[in-house]
């Protein structure tokens, strides 16, 4: 650990000789000094000054071959940015002006495009730009607000707003509809996506289908998505994902294709649900499956100091390929409240079989869930708990939790039916954590497929949760 981080810092320093004396600055500080302003009464042949500005991003970035900042005057620019191949480069709204990206001029692609496309760049920074209305209704295309891709380092993604964009197909329970806010696909097998901050955001309204609010996919090795406010969007706010074919061939199932190294932390999430999206349309109704925060298939993950509210369901560590999984991750000190379903998921599912025999997703192991707060998360009432263990899940810690229950079954930790009969899971401990239910007399408690309906008996069969308590208000 202690050589990785090392190497970390050597890497994001430049060593400056000064005056005799040996000076370690970030890499940005020393970083081209040119500076290019755009401005919407540009003209492309003007000289790129502050009072004679270009008109197109385009032209700005073709001058600054050598790395430098665009500075963005206040408008509305009916312009992509495409930032492909560069190194050192900020884009930025000029010191307070409001600077707008409108897509509605635009017909996306088949295939993933984007407002602003950011590929096989390193030392780039993107900063203070509204993006929005950039939609489809065509299966085929995935709009995104900031498309990160290839490989690269040294990338920031601060203080944008990103909003009301997507893909608006209506065909009811379609997979093929697909968009992203923001999103990092690592897929390039021989170089990853590295040192990427996503910090500081907004993300909402969006148009998701099956996909995502913002994501990190594949081959992206070292991130933090910290400090954004993700909300009212129609799929997953935060995904960090494995084993999808965004790398192929060998590399599918290796943890080259697995987001890793990363952190999300004091990240603010709120109302993302599935109801009234139409790839979410089963058996006659909408399914209430949307996560605020998402680990499919990552690993070496740690979910810190977030606030989770309103959701579907607050935080769940899963991997949805059969052939993956998803461990070492680190679900700590988050307050996880209001989710119609549950607060915490971990665990996969099967098809029904008494044995479980045919596996649909993924193994769940060696995570921990340590010091979160849960309260009110199954607002359905329809007796789903506040953390719910499922199948494939084997030697994860749930500790020092504190969980209140208030629906009708006062369902504090849930299990699922045969879970004991996957030949997988077990040697999962839940201890110290504190127990209360809230308006209701009853309390439940399931483990390995078996559910208990006190603290005691519950303890005397399993031996978990030895030194909890359980409180009622």
């Amino acid at each position: 650990m202690l050589s990785t981080l090392r190497a970390l810092l050597l890497s994001s320093l430049a060593v400056i000789a000064l005056a005799g004396f040996v000076v370690v600055a970030p890499a940005s500080a020393v970083a081209s000094a040119t500076t290019i302003t755009v401005a919407a009464n540009g003209n492309d042949r003007a000289a790129g000054t502050a009072s004679a500005p270009l008109a197109t991003f385009h032209a700005a970035v073709k001058r600054l071959s050598a790395g430098g900042t665009i500075d963005i005057r206040g408008g509305r620019y009916y312009q992509k940015i495409d930032l492909t191949g560069v190194n050192g480069i900020t884009v930025q709204a000029h010191r307070h002006e409001h600077v707008t990206l409108d897509g509605s001029r635009f017909t996306p692609a088949d295939g993933r495009s984007a407002m602003v496309n950011i590929s096989n760049s390193s030392h780039v920074t993107l900063t203070g730009l509204e993006i929005t209305d950039y939609r489809s209704t065509n299966l085929n295309a995935m709009p995104i607000g900031i498309y990160i891709h290839g490989s690269g380092d040294h990338l920031l993604i601060s203080g944008n707003h990103v909003h009301d964009l997507g893909n608006d197909n209506q065909t009811l329970g379609s997979f093929d509809i697909n968009a992203h806010g923001i999103a990092a696909y690592g897929d390039n097998a021989a170089h990853s996506i590295s040192d990427l901050t996503i910090r500081g955001n907004t993300v909402d309204h969006l148009s998701l289908g099956a996909s995502e609010s913002v994501v990190v996919n594949g081959n992206v090795d070292g991130w933090s998505i910290s400090n954004n406010d993700i909300h009212d969007n129609n799929n997953i706010g935060i995904d960090a994902i494995g084993y999808e074919s965004t790398l192929t061939g060998k590399y599918r199932y290796t943890d080259l294709n697995r987001a890793r190294n990363g952190v999300i932390s004091d990240n603010q999430v709120s109302y993302i649900r599935s109801q009234g999206n139409p790839a979410y349309y089963e058996d006659g109704g909408w399914c209430n499956c949307a996560d605020g925060i998402y680990v499919d298939g990552a690993t070496h993950v740690v979910i810190r100091n977030n606030v989770v509210t309103g959701n579907d369901i607050g935080i769940e560590v899963a991997a949805e390929n059969a052939r993956g999984s998803a461990d070492h991750v680190d679900v700590r000190s988050n307050t996880i409240t209001n989710s119609l379903y549950v607060g915490i998921a971990t665990g996969g599912y099967c098809d029904g079989a008494s044995d479980c025999g045919d596996v649909k997703t993924g193994q769940s192991y060696d995570n921990r869930f340590i010091g979160n707060t849960l309260r009110n998360n199954n607002k359905l009432n329809d007796g789903s708990p506040e953390i719910l263990i499922q199948f494939y899940a084997h030697n994860n810690v749930f500790q020092n939790n504190t969980v209140t229950a208030t629906n009708d079954a006062g369902a504090l930790l849930g299990t699922v039916d045969r879970a004991d009969a996957d030949k997988v899971s077990g040697h999962n401990v839940s201890d110290k954590n504190t127990f209360a239910v809230s308006g209701t007399a009853h309390v439940s408690f399931g483990w390995l497929g078996q559910s208990y309906s006190s603290l005691k008996t519950y303890q005397k069969a399993t031996g978990q949760d030895l030194h909890s308590t359980l409180s009622r208000e």
